[in-house]
Formats: structure tokens, sequence, C-alpha cells
């Protein structure tokens, strides 16, 4: 006899609709894939050759292979809106089990006293481990901090980006972080950051752009429900109609870990950061704007509120939309991570090891 189930995906498209694919597998084979869902999709008929285009592929396909599976399979003049082949893709490799949705896993959200910017990069490394490891699930944590620093990305020149002698001059700490993207001016108060660590499976087949967006999705919801009407814009950035709203960045470790995290603008002060960072033209003029001071609109001019008060209807969005419990930080993490600060993100070695 051969070995039959019946399994279902989804996938919601960030910005777009909802994908469904119910799936039979049979002897390590596609054998029937019916896709569903709230797109639109032109002509009608077109609906039965998105899951046709699939059968008899193997079960272990990429979502890559799939999706060009069934690009092969379309005339030139069907129209999808609101989704794409790769998210049908996506739907059946969910329903297969090789790639996971929000709604699989249960995330800590972790809570701490205010800690110096190096602990808070050493806990990204080591909460990313603990979950390849096993020994950990998926946390949302936000850093609360006292000392006022500029946090560069993994790649950054630290003489391009950062004024030595203003940052000496104003008492700001320079740390570099495990993952890529730019730098991050963190006075305590002035924004909001937070770090989401999450199994490689929650974006299966997704780009790096696809994947922050996909991360995010549910910031774009907080900050609606706090009145601020925004979206995506470029790779990694957070913009409103009033200005960008705050950066992302992430890293993806061997092993199946993510670590997503994002830097919003609370209360920036940016003659400051002007004088700290060095911000180029060449950067000014790629992100359509010739100042510097015009690049960041903090949200408490956009909201009225205050700091604490946005984190917790942050930490209310995240609790409604998906399975959320309290956590908290074992000894073991907290010693791995004051070890780390030690041997490596203290270190003048780590800061300049690209000077």
């Amino acid at each position: 006899m051969s070995d039959e189930t019946v399994l279902r995906g989804e996938y919601k498209v960030p910005g777009g609709k909802l994908v469904a694919a119910d799936v039979t597998v049979r002897d390590g084979a596609l054998a029937d894939v019916r896709v569903s869902g709230d797109f639109f999709l032109e002509p009608d008929d077109a609906l039965d050759r998105l899951g046709g285009a699939l059968l008899g592929r193997p079960a272990t396909a990429s979502v890559a292979e799939l999706a060009a599976a069934i690009d092969g399979a379309l005339d030139p003049g069907v129209t999808l809106v609101g989704f794409t082949t790769e998210s049908v893709a996506i739907a059946v490799r969910r329903a297969l089990g090789h790639a996971t949705s929000w709604h699989d896993h249960t995330f800590e959200l972790l809570r701490m006293p205010p800690q110096h910017p190096a602990l808070h990069c050493a806990l990204d490394q080591v909460l990313a481990e603990e979950l390849v490891a096993g020994r950990r699930g998926p946390t949302l944590r936000f850093w609360d901090w006292v000392e006022p620093a500029v946090v560069i990305g993994s790649f950054q020149s630290l003489r391009n980006e950062v004024d030595a002698e203003a940052a000496e001059r104003h008492g700001i700490t320079v740390v570099r972080r495990v993952s890529g993207g730019g730098a991050m001016f963190m006075e305590a108060g002035n924004c909001i950051t937070f770090s989401l660590v999450v199994p490689a499976s929650l974006v299966d087949g997704l780009s790096y752009e696809q994947s922050y967006a996909f991360l995010d999705d549910w910031v774009l919801g907080a900050l609606a429900d706090v009145g601020v009407q925004a979206s995506y814009a470029g790779l990694n950035d957070i913009a409103s109609p009033a200005g960008k709203i705050a950066g992302a960045a992430q890293k993806r470790l061997a092993g199946g870990a993510v670590l997503h995290h994002v830097t919003m603008a609370y209360d920036i002060d940016a003659d400051k950061m002007l004088e700290v960072l060095r911000i180029g033209r060449e950067k000014l003029s790629d992100k359509g704007t010739t100042s510097a001071n015009k690049r960041v609109d903090p949200v408490r001019s956009q909201t009225g509120m205050p700091r604490a008060d946005v984190i917790a209807a942050f930490e209310a969005h995240f609790r409604s939309r998906y399975r959320t419990v309290d956590g908290a930080l074992t000894d073991a993490e907290l010693e791995r991570a004051a070890h780390l600060v030690e041997t490596r993100f203290g270190t003048p070695e780590w800061t300049a090891r690209v000077p």
C-alpha cells in the first residue's frame, strides 16, 4: 500500500492576500494540490493549473522549484493579483512541514531591566544559538538601556560611520552587532528597539527582502494601533508619509535560526546624531532627501504617546496575533552573554573588526 496523507498549509502575503494549499502526498510525491484563497486570478480556469503543475513533484522540492513549475504551466496572459507563484509554493511547503507559519510556534516575550547595549548584542547571539540547539523556542525581546550608544552593523567601517571625537565628547559608546545593516543611534528613551529570534522554517522560501517585510508585518499593524500608517520602503526601512520611522537588520545562523531586529525612532536628537554619525551624501540621495535631519521622523511626534505606552501597545498587538507567553532569561544565558561581552562585544578588536 502507498503511504498517503492529506495536509494543509497557508501563507499570508505581506500587504497581499491569503493563499492556502491542500496537498495529498503519495509515495513521496505530490499526488494532488488544491489551491484556494482570497486572491484575484484571471482567467478563472487558471486556478486548476496552479495545483496541477505540481503533480508528481517530489515532496522535498524547494520553493524555487515549485514556483518554477507553476510559472511554466501558466500562459503569459494569466494575471495574479495579491499573490505570486512563490506564495503558492510557500503554502505547499508549509503543508508538507518544511516551512512553518507564525501559528505553529509559541513565542516567549522576554523583559529585563536596562542593560548595556553590548550585553543586548551578546544576548541576540545567545538566544539565536539557544534556538539552534533546541534549548529555547522563538522569542521577542524589547531592549532597555542607560548608556548612550551607537550600534553599528557587522560589516560597517568604524571610522567611516562614527566620528570618534564627537562620540567621546557626548559620552557615547560604540558597539558592533552580529547582523548587517546600518548604524543605530541610541540614547535612553529616544528609540524603541526589539529583537525577534525565529526558526528559519518561518521564512522558508523567502528572499532576504521578502523576509524583512514578512517578519515586520505585525509591526505595521502595531503602528496602526497607535495611529501611525506605515509601510515597508526599500529593503529594510519602515516609513510613514511623514518620513522614515525605523530600520531593520537580520542575520541567519547556520543550523536554522534567524535573528531579526528593528530600531524605531521615538524622540531622536537629530543634531547630536549628525555630529556622531558620518552620514554621507550618497546615502542621503539614495533615500531621496538632502537633509539627514529629515530622514527620521520620531514616533513621539506622530502619536503623542509616552514611549512605555507605545511599547505596551506593540506587545499587546503581538499577543493578539500570535501565541505568546511571558518568559525569562536563564542564569546560563546571562552568564554566556556576559562572557561574550568580555571576549567579543566589549572588546576593541571586535568593535574595529572593520576599521
